[in-house]
C-alpha cells in the first residue's frame, strides 16, 4: 500500500508539471521529494549532479555559439544540402534537420529551416507536410544521438557508473544507425501520405482563386537567416568540441587517468564545453552579457530545473522500492521489453521532454535488468513520442510556414499531419534499435 501511495505522489507530481510545463515540472518534482521524505519517511535520493553540469556547461557553450550566429551559419549549410536535392526532399529534409540537430544538440535548428522545406517542396511539386512533418518529429529522436544534448547527459549519469559501465560512445553506436534507419523507412511512408499536389481540391480550389501560386510559378523564398564569418567561426569551435568528446569517448587510452583509470566521460564532457565556450569567446568575441537572452540558454536552463526537481524524485522513489520494483515489473519487462519502450513514449508525450522521459523511467528499465544496449536503442526511438500531440512550437511553426496548407494541427489530437510520423518514425527505430541493441550492446 505504500509503495502504491508514493507512486501516485510521483505521478501526481509528473502531471501537475506537465499542466504547467517549463520550470513547473522541476517544482513539483522537488515537492514529490518533500512529500516522500516527510510524509512516508524515505531517504532522499540522489539528486542528479553530474547530469545538471553537463547541462549547464553543454547549454553555455552552445549559447556562445548562437550568440557568435553559429547556428545561423549552420542554417544556411543545411539549406544548400537540402536544395541540392529538391525532388527527394522527403528523405533529404528530415536527414539533415536530424544530422545538424545531432551536432548542434538542440532542435532549434529547424525553425529557420522550415520556411525553406516548405517553399522547396512545394515548389517542386511535393506536398509541402511529408518533409515538414518528418524533419520536425526526426529532431526529436536526434536528441538521443547527441553527445552534448540534456537527455544524453542524463543517460551518460545513468549508465556510466558500475555495474552497467556503458559509456556514451556505446549509447550513440546504437542510437545513431537506429535513428537513420528508422528516418529513411518513415519516409518511405511518409511520401505516400495525403494527397498529390495537383490532386488535393483544396490546394487546387486556392490556386484558382488566386490565394496560391501553382507550383511551378511560385517564387523561391530566401533564408531569412545570414551566414557570418563569426558565425562559421563558432559552429567550427562547437562542432571540433563535440568532435572532441566522440574522440575520447572512442578511445579511452587516451583520456587523462584517475586512480589508475581512464577518467569517465562525465568529467570530461564538462571541461571540453567549458573550454569551447571559452575558445568562441577568444576567438569571436560575442557580447557575454547577451547570453541570457538566447534562446538555447533559456531553453537548457528550463531542461536543468525539470530535470533536477524531476529526477530527484523518481531517484528518491527507487532507491525506496528497488526490491518491490524488480518484483512487480521486472519479469514483465524482460518478457516484453517493448513495455519499457512505451513507457518512454508516453512520458515524452505527457512532457514533451526527452530528458525527463529519460529520467523517469530510463531508471526503472535498468533496475528491472534491461541491458544497456537493448535499452539505449528503445530509449532514442521513443523520443518521438514529444509530436504525438499537436503542442509543440515546431509543429504550430511547421503548419503557420506551410502556405499551401497541407500541414494541419488538426482538430481532435491525434488527427494532425504528425501523428503519422511520429508513430511510424517511434515503430521504426525502436524495432531497428532493439536489434542493434541487443547485436551489439
Amino acid at each position: 500500500m505504500i509503495v502504491i501511495l508514493e507512486l501516485l505522489v510521483v505521478l501526481g507530481a509528473i502531471v501537475l508539471g506537465t499542466r504547467s510545463s517549463g520550470v513547473a515540472l522541476g517544482l513539483w518534482g522537488g515537492a514529490g521529494v518533500a512529500v516522500l521524505v516527510f510524509v512516508f519517511g524515505e531517504e532522499p535520493g540522489s539528486p542528479p549532479v553530474d547530469a545538471l553540469l553537463i547541462v549547464l556547461t553543454v547549454v553555455l557553450a552552445s549559447s556562445m555559439m548562437q550568440l557568435a550566429g553559429g547556428i545561423d551559419w549552420l542554417v544556411t549549410v543545411a539549406a544548400k544540402i537540402i536544395a541540392a536535392r529538391p525532388r527527394q526532399i522527403t528523405l533529404i529534409a528530415p536527414l539533415v534537420s536530424f544530422l545538424f540537430s545531432v551536432g548542434a544538440g538542440t532542435s532549434n535548428i529547424l525553425y529557420p529551416l522550415l520556411p525553406v522545406i516548405s517553399d522547396l517542396s512545394y515548389r517542386n511539386g511535393v506536398r509541402p507536410s511529408r518533409p515538414l512533418s518528418l524533419s520536425v518529429v526526426a529532431t526529436g529522436i536526434a536528441l538521443a544521438c547527441s553527445p552534448v544534448s540534456a537527455a544524453m547527459a542524463a543517460m551518460v549519469a545513468l549508465t556510466e557508473v558500475a555495474p552497467y559501465n556503458f559509456e556514451m560512445f556505446d549509447i550513440i553506436k546504437v542510437t545513431l544507425p537506429a535513428a537513420i534507419i528508422g528516418i529513411v523507412l518513415s519516409s518511405m511512408v511518409v511520401n505516400r501520405l495525403g494527397k498529390e499536389i495537383d490532386e488535393d481540391p483544396e490546394i487546387q480550389g486556392r490556386i484558382a482563386r488566386g490565394e496560391l501560386l501553382a507550383p511551378g510559378a511560385a517564387a523561391a523564398k530566401e533564408l531569412e537567416v545570414k551566414a557570418t564569418s563569426s558565425g562559421r567561426n563558432a559552429a567550427i569551435i562547437f562542432l571540433l568540441g563535440v568532435a572532441a568528446i566522440v574522440v575520447f569517448g572512442l578511445f579511452k587510452q587516451i583520456r587523462p587517468e584517475v586512480d589508475g583509470n581512464p577518467m569517465g566521460m562525465t568529467s570530461l564532457i564538462q571541461m571540453i564545453m567549458f573550454l569551447t565556450g571559452a575558445v568562441i569567446l577568444l576567438v569571436c568575441n560575442p557580447k557575454v552579457a547577451a547570453i541570457p537572452e538566447q534562446t538555447v540558454f533559456r531553453a537548457g536552463m528550463v531542461s536543468a530545473i525539470a530535470l533536477f526537481g524531476l529526477a530527484w524524485m523518481t531517484n528518491t522513489f527507487i532507491a525506496a522500492h528497488t526490491e518491490e520494483i524488480v518484483e512487480s515489473i521486472g519479469d514483465l519487462v524482460s518478457n516484453a521489453p517493448w513495455v519499457f519502450a512505451l513507457g518512454v513514449f508516453v512520458v515524452c508525450v505527457l512532457t514533451t521532454s526527452q530528458s525527463t522521459a529519460t529520467q523517469t523511467i530510463v531508471p526503472i528499465g535498468l533496475t528491472a535488468g534491461i541491458a544497456p544496449g537493448l535499452l539505449s536503442g528503445m530509449w532514442a526511438g521513443a523520443f518521438a513520442g514529444i509530436y504525438l500531440l499537436p503542442t509543440n512550437g515546431s509543429q504550430i511553426a511547421a503548419a503557420n510556414f506551410d502556405e499551401s496548407g497541407s500541414t494541419q494541427l488538426g482538430t481532435k489530437l491525434i488527427d494532425h499531419s504528425f501523428a503519422i510520423p511520429t508513430i511510424v518514425l517511434a515503430v521504426t527505430s525502436v524495432a531497428a534499435g532493439a536489434l542493434l541493441g541487443l547485436a551489439l550492446g
